[in-house]
């Protein structure tokens, strides 16, 4: 077919992160078209295919992740898109996830949480620069907020540890720590051995340690023991970025000077940050009412009356541990389940705002409006566009 461009995906399809980016690419291809795909399944760390040095393209998206494939890839001598960050020095526009957006986002949900202990579990510096900037930017946003953050540091070692010796050495830190503690993990390969760690102590998670991973990989997540609380970092619309961008380059447009980060979606809340960090069982008790009568709808009386001690010392507990009053708790719920809504759902507006507790479409709009920045209908198009619906 004329004007037809040839391009080679090296992306692994082992993980979830992978997967995404293969959406993303696949829907840009679908958009636009006129791309002939060389694709095989690998994972990450993989060497180049046999067929790559007499391969005769137009254009490459790979996820370079050690100096042979770098090699491999340059001496192909065509555009290239590359999606891991693991090496800083390459020769080819990089796009990938907004590290600060994630950091905040995490914060936020511990902060959210009533944590005042803060931890990052991360990997020898150097090793991958931008999970290096990922705990760099969380351990600010924490200090921000005005508390601590603890980062776990690797030693120079002369053999790497074995598995066994990794778990001991991690549930060592964990039990060092301050409890309780919120802890984000690098991503979630780390975040389910933080979990293991915590068992082999008899850690009680997430009420002593809650642990939030980053990727939202629903295998790992739903593999540890608890399920892990995980960010969803938008892979799939760094795929259609990054698809989006070679095509400029295989047009002969030169590489922006300045590539947008991808921010990330959205917690994904699972059992092991689903806790309220307060010895106050009175206030456990409210925001648990809260979190699971909030779209039926309640009202800061229903709460007061279920608790049944006095408003004006609920009201100061609640602001003193998560810094919003019980009507802003309630509405918090509200406007996140409509979010969800939004963008997971092709239910119609009305029925997302019944379901999220709002009495009508305008009244939703108004409160959404505010809290957003925008109405429903705009969000829910944006997050069409971005590629947040799966």
């Amino acid at each position: 077919m004329p004007g037809m461009k040839h391009v080679a995906i090296l992306i692994e399809t082992s993980r979830a992160y992978g997967r995404g980016l293969l959406r993303g690419i696949a829907r840009y291809h679908r958009e636009h078209g006129q791309w002939s795909t060389f694709f095989q399944p690998q994972g990450l760390g993989d060497p180049a295919p046999a067929w790559l040095p007499s391969w005769r393209g137009d254009g490459i998206l790979a996820r370079i992740d050690n100096r042979i494939m770098a090699r491999a890839v340059q001496r192909a001598g065509v555009p290239v898109v590359n999606m891991r960050g693991t090496m800083a020095d390459l020769p080819f526009p990089f796009i990938g996830s907004d590290n600060l957006a994630i950091a905040q986002l995490a914060a936020e949900h511990l902060l959210e949480r009533g944590f005042r202990h803060f931890a990052f579990c991360g990997y020898k510096r150097k090793l991958h620069p931008k999970l290096d900037l990922r705990a760099d930017h969380f351990q600010h946003c924490v200090e921000q907020a005005g508390y601590h953050c603890q980062v776990l540091q690797h030693v120079k070692r002369q053999r790497p540890r074995s598995w066994e010796q990794e778990q001991t050495w991690i549930a060592s830190w964990i039990a060092e720590l301050p409890k309780p503690i919120g802890i984000l993990a690098a991503n979630d390969d780390r975040g389910l051995q933080l979990l293991d760690a915590c068992r082999r102590i008899q850690i009680a998670v997430p009420d002593q340690v809650a642990v939030l991973g980053v990727d939202n990989d629903e295998y790992l997540c739903d593999l540890s023991l608890p399920s892990l609380s995980s960010i969803d970092v938008n892979s799939e619309e760094t795929g259609y970025r990054a698809a989006a961008l070679l095509d400029r380059l295989m047009d002969g447009k030169r590489s922006p000077k300045r590539i947008p980060e991808i921010k990330p979606l959205r917690v994904i809340v699972r059992r092991s940050t689903d806790v309220l960090a307060t010895h106050d069982e009175d206030l456990v008790r409210a925001v648990r009412f809260i979190r699971e009568h909030a779209c039926c709808p309640i009202s800061p009386d229903d709460v007061v009356q279920h608790v049944n001690i006095s408003r004006s010392s609920l009201e100061s507990r609640c602001r003193n541990v998560l810094g919003r009053s019980l009507h802003q708790e309630i509405r918090k719920v509200q406007i996140d389940t409509a979010r969800a809504l939004l963008t997971d759902t092709d239910l119609p507006i009305k029925q997302v705002a019944l379901r999220a507790g709002f009495k009508n479409v305008q009244y939703l709009s108004r409160v959404f409006s505010s809290h957003v920045g925008q109405p429903p209908a705009e969000y829910r198009r944006g997050s069409v566009s971005m590629g947040q619906r799966k």
